[in-house]
């Protein structure tokens, strides 16, 4: 059981975007001291974050390498930084099915409002707390549930649009 109230979202998988192995083990301790289960999965640049969104190249197998739904990500990364990983997100069909939180040492406006306006669910500074992740994976255990009420709502739509039932008079 973890310590996180109303975070359902626990044991879901997690791309963590990080190119500092200090910060990775303070995240990893982050979780642990929050007591959540999720599945952590590490790149440490952002090509491999696009090979990985994508399930390209070694992470093409999603049974090893789940699609995940969260995405924590740092914005200064070798090879395509954290801005470029974002505006690649945002062009994908699946830009709304990842929540992707900015997760950096940056607390630069420019950089702030480029991540907002590139799709970031949030924007935190570096290093997170245990109290901080209950927030997100709190924020996003509500997130899914606001989808998956939506999915259903759309289900129960159909349903209803299919015209008047024979032999029933309409009023």
């Amino acid at each position: 059981m973890n310590t996180c109230p109303n975070a359902d979202a626990d044991g879901l998988p997690i791309l963590v975007v990080e190119d500092n192995d200090d910060d990775v083990f303070i995240l990893r301790r982050a979780f642990k001291d929050a007591q959540l289960d999720n599945r952590l999965h590490v790149v440490a640049d952002g090509e491999e974050a696009v090979d990985f969104l994508a399930g390209e190249g070694k992470f093409a197998d999603r049974s090893q390498y789940p699609f995940p739904v969260l995405v924590l990500l740092d914005l200064k990364l070798p090879l395509k930084s954290g801005l470029e990983v974002l505006a690649w997100i945002q062009k994908q069909p699946f830009s709304s099915d990842v929540y992707v939180i900015v997760l950096t040492s940056s607390a630069e406006e420019r950089d702030i409002t480029k991540a907002y306006h590139l799709g970031a669910r949030s924007y935190l500074t570096k290093p997170p707390t245990a109290s901080t992740l209950c927030e997100v994976m709190t924020a996003l255990n509500d997130s899914l549930i606001t989808k998956k009420a939506i999915a259903r709502l759309k289900l129960s739509e159909d349903h209803f649009d299919r015209g008047p039932v024979p032999g029933k008079l309409r009023a």
